[in-house]
Parts: C-alpha cells; sequence; structure tokens
C-alpha cells in the first residue's frame, strides 16, 4: 500500500507508510451548540498538535425522523438515555453555516479541517468548501448510495469499520473504488461509547491491510491514550479520536473525548513510538558504536615476558572492549607472546604466536 498526499494550507501532506501518523481530532457534537466553543476547539486540538480537525456534517432530518417510538429510543450509553434518536442529533449536530467559518480558522493556521457527510446533500455542501478529503462513518458503511457519492469526488477516504463484517467492508471498498475514491484508509473501530480496551482486538489494524489491501489506522473510543499509541507499533497511519475542551461540561461524546492536554501527550507519544519504530536492524547505531568501547575483551592482568605461555593467570576476559573478542580465549591460552607485554595491555592478534 503506497502513501497518498492531501491538499493542506502548509503544502501536500502525505498519509502512509514512512509518513508521519496522521492525528485526527474529531469535534463531533462537542461544541454544546455554542460557535464559540467550536472555535475554542478547532484552536484547542491546533495547540495540541492534531494534524486534522474533522467534523460531522448531517441534521436531525437528514438523519431520521422525529419519533418517539421505542425504535428511535437511544440506549448506547448513559450520557445519550431519555434521547429519541431525533432529538439526540438535533443536539450534537454543528450548524452547517459554522462549517466553512471552522475551517477557514483551522487552515489560517496550516491544519485542514474535513467532515463525515451524512447524505448527498451533505457531500454537495462539502464539495462547495473544497474538503481535502472525507469519512465515512461506521454506522454508514453500508449506505452504498452514499459511498457512490463520496467516491464520485474523487478524494482520498477514511472509513471507519466498527460493527461491520469482512463482506460488508469488501463490499463497501469496492463501491468506494468503483465510483473513483483514489485512495482509502480503512480504521478499524469498535463502535462503542466508550470502548473498553479488552474489546479492542487491535491486531485487526495490520489484518485489514493486508486482507484488504489498504492502509489501516485506529477510530478509538477507547478512555485515555495507551490504546491508540499502541495502535501505531500495529501500522495504523491514521488515529481519530473524539476531543472535548472538558469532560466535565457534559458535551455529548464527552464521555469518551480527550481532553487538550490529554490530546497533546496522544500527539507526543505517538511521535516518540512512531521514531522509535525504525526499520529491522542488526548493525550498531552510533551510540551503540561508542559504548562497544566497554564490552568485555582479552586483556593482559599480569607482566609476560617475550616468549612466556599465556594462561588464565596472565590473560582475562574484562571490560573494556579494546582487546581481542572474548571469543578468541580458547585459542590464545596455552599459545606463547611474541613480545613482552605489560599488565594492563589489550592483547591483539601479533601478540600471539601461532594465532592465524
Amino acid at each position: 500500500m503506497q502513501p497518498f498526499a492531501i491538499d493542506t494550507p502548509r503544502g501536500p501532506r502525505r498519509i502512509g507508510p514512512g509518513c508521519p501518523v496522521f492525528v485526527v481530532a474529531e469535534l463531533s457534537g462537542n461544541h454544546n451548540g455554542d460557535l464559540a466553543r467550536a472555535e475554542a476547539l478547532v484552536d484547542a486540538a491546533i495547540d495540541a498538535g492534531a494534524d486534522a480537525i474533522k467534523l460531522q456534517t448531517y441534521t436531525a432530518d437528514t438523519m431520521t425522523i422525529d419519533c418517539d417510538s421505542e425504535h428511535f429510543r437511544v440506549e448506547l450509553n448513559e450520557a445519550w438515555a431519555g434521547h429519541t434518536l431525533y432529538s439526540l442529533y438535533q443536539l450534537a449536530s454543528t450548524p452547517w453555516d459554522w462549517q466553512p467559518r471552522l475551517k477557514a480558522r483551522a487552515e489560517a493556521r496550516g491544519v485542514p479541517l474535513f467532515s463525515s457527510p451524512f447524505d448527498a446533500s451533505a457531500v454537495d455542501f462539502l464539495e462547495g468548501m473544497a474538503v481535502p478529503l472525507y469519512k465515512v462513518a461506521s454506522f454508514e458503511l453500508g449506505d452504498l448510495e452514499l459511498l457512490r457519492k463520496i467516491g464520485s469526488t474523487h478524494k482520498p477516504v477514511i472509513i471507519s469499520r466498527g460493527m461491520a463484517t469482512a463482506e460488508e467492508i469488501a463490499l463497501a471498498l469496492e463501491t468506494l473504488r468503483g465510483a473513483g475514491a483514489p485512495a482509502i484508509v480503512l480504521l478499524h473501530c469498535v463502535s462503542a461509547y466508550p470502548a473498553a480496551p479488552e474489546e479492542m482486538n487491535l491486531r485487526t489494524i495490520p489484518d485489514l491491510a493486508q486482507r484488504f489491501g489498504v492502509l489501516s489506522g485506529l477510530s478509538d473510543h477507547t478512555l485515555g491514550t495507551s490504546v491508540a499509541v499502541a495502535s501505531v507499533a500495529l501500522g495504523a497511519c491514521v488515529i481519530e479520536k473524539h476531543f472535548t475542551l472538558r469532560r466535565a461540561d457534559g458535551d455529548p461524546d464527552a464521555s469518551f473525548s480527550l481532553e487538550p492536554a490529554e490530546l497533546a501527550q496522544l500527539v507526543e507519544q505517538v511521535r516518540e513510538v512512531s521514531a522509535a519504530l525504525g526499520q529491522p536492524s542488526y548493525e550498531p547505531g552510533a551510540k551503540e558504536r561508542q559504548a562497544r568501547a566497554y564490552r568485555r575483551s582479552l586483556f593482559v592482568v599480569e607482566d609476560i615476558q617475550a616468549g612466556e605461555l599465556l594462561t588464565p593467570r596472565n590473560v582475562r576476559v574484562i571490560r573494556p572492549g579494546h582487546g581481542l573478542a572474548p571469543a578468541y580465549l580458547s585459542a590464545v591460552l596455552g599459545q606463547r607472546a611474541t613480545v613482552a607485554l605489560r599488565r594492563g595491555t589489550p592483547l591483539r592478534r601479533e601478540h600471539v604466536s601461532g594465532l592465524s
């Protein structure tokens, strides 16, 4: 799977193997209906080091109908209890007239903003905003008409696979590619709010890449940062986390969102882990080459006359590492010194008769 590039205010940003992990701050409904708070969320996410800001583009009417029958009541977590789907989406939706303003605010600081559209009208709206890529939410993975619409923009797509079977994922990817999507990142996702670490099965991340021939990553609803950081070691090239200013403020998604200091910690840890992964190597690094001088080697530990026999009494394996390697000890013992050697001399090949 080859990296791809998106347009950003700072120039092309490559995503994929060999590139910095793309850390996305998902604002969702955590603005609490306040534009100033939404703007503060954008600023705080950028200050914390996020690579991109993500919104969700829908209205309650594009998502569902206003109905309070049992089929429409939300029971996924405590924060949403008591809501119907319609009332929850009314609460959590980001007004469309805010979105160009938030995009301009992010781009003024060099950071791209994109969104998850939830119907064709949202795609058209986001095309008018000239977003650089799209996100498909896990609940929309099976909406093939929406996928065709998104693919037809010929922009890269990030798609979450929460709840989806392998067959459903394959059909979604086939649909996006067939419609024209030039690059796809498939995010492992557990659609629980919050998700528990033991539910995550992070080894799915490399399996997604191998099985479906895509770049892979993680949309993470667990609490904290450890699961997301671990995903980097398994090949995640994109990490998405929900973001809030303060969980105590009771935003719709606050219970599984990071606060600014936590997002900053996540970004720092992701960069550290990425740097630590490197490439398979069995050659000592620069600092290790310096340290090799303090390994054990063969040293003269008593004065030796020329022609004297080398024995365990006058030759030992000790630190530092300036003499012959310890593996030569058996070959050296029983041989004779070619020259006089003072105590503390590193034993070398030319000091030993008969040593080939």
